[in-house]
């Protein structure tokens, strides 16, 4: 069977005892006010087998100033670090961070992107691994013996299985719209009030808000598919996921929502990497602020 959106713990623990489970896991744990804590926090409790990743170092790319803080790698580098990294053509992925899939969301939308559906997040993260008493690894990972001779081939080259949308093109869509922009920022950020992350509060205009932490329950796992078709319908007047367009601070979080969206059975959204960070560093961008 294979996983793409999200896993439970006791899947997960299934599979690993698989003997015959191609299997990579990650901990792609990380705080934005501080960039060493991820690491540290997986040093002192992680899955077993679990290779840890880094949102600033492995999931994004060089920064220019103009592209925001996270923004994505070049496509053929990041295929080619996920074969250092374990993954092949048949490898099916899980991803986890320790809040509420906050970053494990993106790397599970880069996945998609480089082309490879097998990955899935582990739903409710390490709190839900650790709930069900089942077992934890501290430290570094080891790398399996003669790990370099038998690297997997670096995934073939295949279309990306999700759309992307940039600045230039929602630009022309606030003159003539087709396309709904869904934030995923909490809602005083969406306001314009309380940034601390970026130099300019405020949103795209037009822009509705889904803050990414209403995807998730009070047990920190994703509702039920059939409340967050309802929500999102709600949210959207019931458009199609391929009118809407979703973005964040960097980039990020609005992978949230395109999980949430495909575990409901809404996939098809479009990713505006580059997000607020990217849009508000150009000179006289557009802004909103305020209730919307």
């Amino acid at each position: 069977m294979t996983f793409r959106t999200l896993i439970q713990a006791t899947e997960l623990h299934h599979l690993m005892q698989s003997p015959r489970a191609d299997l990579v896991v990650f901990d792609v744990s990380f705080d934005l006010t501080n960039a060493a804590a991820g690491h540290r926090a997986h040093m002192a409790s992680h899955l077993p087998g679990a290779r840890y990743l880094h949102l600033d170092r492995d999931l994004a790319g060089p920064k220019t100033g103009l592209n925001g803080r996270h923004p994505l790698p070049e496509r053929d580098v990041f295929i080619a670090r996920l074969a250092q990294w374990g993954v092949g053509e048949r490898t099916q992925v899980v991803v986890y961070d320790q809040s509420g899939a906050m970053f494990a969301g993106r790397l599970w939308w880069m996945l998609r992107w480089a082309g490879h559906e097998a990955v899935a997040v582990l739903d409710g993260g390490l709190a839900a691994w650790s709930a069900q008493g089942l077992p934890l690894a501290t430290g570094e990972t080891a790398e399996p013996a003669g790990a370099a001779m038998t690297a997997p081939a670096p995934l073939p080259s295949r279309p990306s299985a999700v759309p992307t949308v940039d600045r230039q093109t929602l630009l022309n869509n606030l003159n003539r719209p087709t396309r709904l922009v869904i934030d995923a920022r909490s809602a005083d950020r969406f306001r314009g009030e309380n940034e601390t992350l970026d130099p300019i509060g405020g949103r795209i205009p037009g822009a509705r808000n889904r803050f990414f932490k209403d995807n998730l329950g009070p047990d920190g796992r994703f509702k039920p598919a059939e409340v967050l078709r309802a929500e999102f319908a709600a949210l959207t007047d019931g458009r199609a996921p391929q009118e809407l367009v979703m973005q964040c601070g960097s980039g990020v979080t609005a992978c949230h929502n395109l999980l949430a969206m495909a575990h409901a059975g809404l996939d098809g959204a479009t990713l505006y990497p580059g997000s607020w960070s990217e849009w508000s560093a150009w000179p006289d961008a557009p802004v909103a602020t305020g209730p919307a």
